[in-house]
């Protein structure tokens, strides 16, 4: 399957269950993996036959950006849910959401949620 890649998007959220979360905020990684059939856009060279990036980076943008979450599972989710309504071309996606510092005691790199969906027939 062909695959669209976008990888470490940055952005800055007020996700959590814990009250410094939501007043303070934090960073938030995204990494998407768009799978759809590339082969004729690539021969088309033609927009219209393809996804644009930047409007995939908008969409997570506006969610990761937005209302707080409880969860990182619900902004994966929401993040899928989106991508399906928004690009009829997709057939399934890959996204990995990643919460660099939590505010929880520790030593660890980050802590990330990763989910795989397909678009419901």
């Amino acid at each position: 399957m062909d695959k669209i890649l976008l990888n470490q998007m940055a952005f800055y959220g007020y996700h959590g269950l814990f009250p410094e979360e939501t007043k303070l905020g934090q960073r938030f990684v995204v990494d998407a993996e768009l799978m759809l059939d590339l082969q004729k856009s690539s021969r088309s060279d033609d927009m219209n036959d393809s996804i644009d990036y930047g409007e995939i980076y908008n969409v997570v943008k506006e969610i990761v950006e937005g209302k707080p979450k409880n969860l990182v599972e619900t902004i994966a989710e929401q993040i899928a849910d989106e991508l399906f309504r928004s690009f009829d071309l997709l057939e399934a996606c890959q996204l990995k959401v990643t919460k660099p510092d939590p505010p929880i005691p520790g030593h660890y790199q980050s802590v990330a949620v990763e989910i795989y969906r397909e678009r419901k027939v």
